[in-house]
């Protein structure tokens, strides 16, 4: 038997029928041949919520890579204070939601560029070949464009499941570089809008993110200083982690806000007037989302038993541990009809399709399952859909529903 990750604190405490947004999980499919994303904006809200209490001068920034579902983002325009977007897809969704918009991402397309300085929107620069392309489209079309600089720090985050600084990289230029492109800008009429520092993701331990954010917040004082110029905001990333896994512990988010206040009252003068954002996807909204799929077939081989459910890494590869994981850990499941009891036998829950990758619960306990029966996989309002496979072998792509 292999252990599982913790249920979300908003779903663990729950006896019986398991409860979403307040209809039960067999309500949410009724009707429904296929498997279903279910996303709960309350728990958002919670999590905004948490946040703003934690850092109280600190702007919000929604990544919306995360989960780009229409509806969601729609919820999420009156709760944060911008979108980070990395694609002209992206950047579509989130046009006419009235809020500040960013946009990052190496090997942005010259349509890509035009697009975002028609709308008005922030670039994030993630090379000096990219700043002379946005500054040649900004002069053919007579508009002022909204630069920043992605910034390739020279620290990266400890212990964050994917490292995006610290080391060569695609994101971002290289610090050393980073004064004199800003000075180009300026020179060149720009409207420069600061720095986007970010050094990793899904991070737990919040001394590394504590330790990482006060050096960001010295980079970006020694790049103004270089450049002669303040940045109007300081994009401090993001990397808050959430509990995949056996063993993983919340992140003391209210410790990093602490931390961070002292730091930012300690910051160099030319930064006084400087704005600070903290840029989240899935802290904001991958406990928010459960996934919902049907028991279709029960079966023994070799001494195991396997639930065989309609849907799998077709429509949650991160939950089959091909997404990014290095081992292969057991995501939080549930059977929805039988949440708090007790398990009466091993067995590994797979999809529906022929590949040996397609495994969702690899041997856990769980009670009995029948054939009908719903089976709910958490943490599934991150990374889920939009990041999996779902033409792949042509079983479609999953419904997805706001609750309200």
């Amino acid at each position: 038997m292999k252990p599982m990750g913790p249920i979300p604190p908003e779903f663990a405490a729950q006896q019986g029928a398991l409860i979403i947004g307040g209809r039960s999980a067999s309500a949410w499919m009724e009707g429904r041949d296929g498997p279903l994303f279910v996303y709960d904006p309350a728990i958002v809200a919670a999590r905004v919520a948490r946040f703003r209490a934690a850092f109280p001068t600190i702007d919000l920034h929604y990544a919306i890579k995360a989960n780009p579902f229409p509806p969601l983002l729609a919820a999420m325009a009156a709760m944060v204070d911008g979108f980070d977007v990395a694609s002209s897809g992206e950047l579509a969704k989130v046009t006419d939601l009235g809020r500040p918009v960013s946009f990052a991402g190496p090997g942005k397309r010259d349509a890509e560029l035009t697009a975002a300085i028609a709308a008005g929107i922030t670039l994030n620069l993630e090379s000096e070949g990219e700043a002379r392309r946005a500054l040649a489209i900004a002069d053919r079309l007579g508009r002022t464009p909204r630069l920043a600089v992605r910034v390739n720090p020279d620290v990266e985050l400890r212990g964050s499941g994917m490292k995006m600084g610290g080391r060569p990289s695609p994101f971002g230029i290289d610090a050393e570089r980073v004064p004199a492109l800003v000075r180009d800008l300026i020179a060149a009429g720009a409207d420069w809008r600061g720095f986007h520092i970010y050094a990793g993701s899904q991070a737990l331990d919040p001394q590394a993110i504590i330790d990482t954010q006060a050096a960001t917040i010295a980079l970006a004082a020694r790049l103004a200083e270089a450049a002669g110029q303040a940045p109007p905001l300081v994009n401090l990333g993001g990397g808050f982690g959430i509990p995949y896994f056996a063993g993983d512990s919340p992140l003391d988010i209210e410790r990093v806000g602490a931390a961070l206040t002292e730091a930012l009252d300690a910051r160099s003068e030319i930064l006084s007037d400087t704005r600070f954002a903290i840029e989240l996807g899935r802290w904001l909204v991958a406990e928010a989302g459960v996934y919902l799929a049907h028991v279709v077939d029960i079966k023994d081989s070799g001494g195991e038993r396997f639930a065989i459910l309609d849907g799998g890494l077709n429509h949650q590869l991160a939950a089959s541990g091909n997404f990014g994981t290095v081992v292969r850990r057991n995501y939080p499941l549930a059977l929805a009809h039988a949440m708090g009891a007790a398990a009466d036998q091993t067995l590994s829950v797979v999809g529906p399709l022929c590949t040996p990758l397609d495994r969702l619960g690899d041997r856990i306990a769980l009670p009995r399952p029948d054939m009908g029966d719903i089976v709910a996989i958490f943490l599934a309002g991150a990374y889920g859909a939009s990041a999996s496979p779902a033409a792949f072998l042509g079983h479609g792509p999953a419904d997805e529903v706001l609750a309200r």
